[in-house]
C-alpha cells in the first residue's frame, strides 16, 4: 500500500517512489494513476473508476497470489480515508494473512498539504470529518461535526460537496455558527499541490460564497484562529 500524496510528484516520499519503481503491477483509481504519469512506464496497470474499491483490492490480492510485486495506491495516505483498511479486511476475511507480505507506506495527506498552503491552521488540536454519506449515515456525520466544533477543535472537512450532494456543507455551516462567530477564519484549498490549485482564506460568513466541491478541503478555525497577513494561523499558546 502506497500513499502518493496530494498530487504533486515532488511530494511523493522516497520510500513510495522506490516501491513504485520495484512494482510489477500497480492498482489504483484511474485519476490517481494518471497523476503518476511516466513514473509507471513499463509497469502493468489495473485501474477502475470511483466506487470500485472492492474490485481493485481483489485484483491486487489475485495478482499478489501469482507471485507478482503489487502496489495499491491511494492519494494522500493509504490509512487516512484510503485503501489500507479495506485491503487488510479483505485479506483477513479470505484467510490470506500468512500468504501475503504487506507493507503500508505513508503519504502526505490533503489535510497536511492544504494546511501548509493556508499557513499554520493546525497548530493546535483538530478534527477531520468527511461529509460523504456513501458509507456513513448523515446523522452520524452531523453529530461528529457538532461534537468537534462544540469542543473548539479546528475542523477539516473532506468531501464537502459533490454535483448531487450540495446541502450538507450548508447544514454544517449552520451547526458551526452555533459555536463560532461569523468572522471566525475559514479556508478552502482546491486541488492542493496540483496544477489547478486554488487557495482561499475567508471567514465563516463568506465561506459558501466560494466554489466547494470534491476537490476541496475546507478548514474552519477554532475560536482562537486568526488571519496574519496572507496566512491562517491557529496559535499553539506560546507566550510572546
Amino acid at each position: 500500500m502506497v500513499g502518493i500524496g496530494p498530487g504533486s510528484k515532488d511530494l511523493i516520499t522516497p520510500r513510495a517512489l522506490k516501491a513504485l519503481a520495484d512494482a510489477q503491477v500497480v492498482v489504483g483509481y484511474k485519476t490517481y494513476i494518471d497523476l503518476l504519469g511516466d513514473l509507471l512506464n513499463n509497469i502493468e496497470i489495473i485501474s477502475t473508476g470511483m466506487t470500485k474499491e472492492i474490485q481493485r483490492c481483489q485484483a491486487a490480492i489475485d495478482e499478489t497470489l501469482t507471485g507478482k510485486r503489487v502496489v495499491v495506491i491511494s492519494s494522500g495516505d493509504p490509512g487516512v480515508y484510503g485503501m489500507a483498511g479495506l485491503l487488510l479486511e479483505m485479506i483477513e476475511k479470505e484467510g490470506l494473512g500468512s500468504k501475503i507480505d504487506i507493507e503500508i507506506i505513508p503519504g502526505i495527506t490533503s489535510a497536511n498539504a492544504s494546511a501548509a498552503r493556508l499557513g499554520a491552521p493546525l497548530m493546535h488540536d483538530f478534527a477531520v470529518v468527511s461529509l460523504s454519506d456513501l458509507l456513513t449515515p448523515w446523522d452520524v456525520i452531523r453529530e461528529r461535526v457538532r461534537a468537534a466544533v462544540a469542543a473548539d477543535y479546528v475542523l477539516i472537512l473532506y468531501n464537502p460537496a459533490s454535483h448531487k450532494r450540495t446541502s450538507q456543507i450548508v447544514k454544517v455551516i449552520d451547526i458551526v455558527k452555533e459555536y463560532r462567530l461569523g468572522s471566525n477564519p475559514a479556508g478552502i484549498v482546491r486541488n492542493a499541490e496540483r496544477a489547478e490549485e486554488e487557495v482561499i482564506i475567508t471567514d465563516i460568513d463568506h465561506l459558501l460564497d466560494y466554489r466547494i466541491d470534491m476537490f476541496s478541503t475546507v478548514f474552519i478555525g477554532n475560536s482562537n484562529t486568526k488571519i496574519l497577513g496572507e496566512f491562517m494561523v491557529t496559535p499553539r499558546g506560546y507566550s510572546l
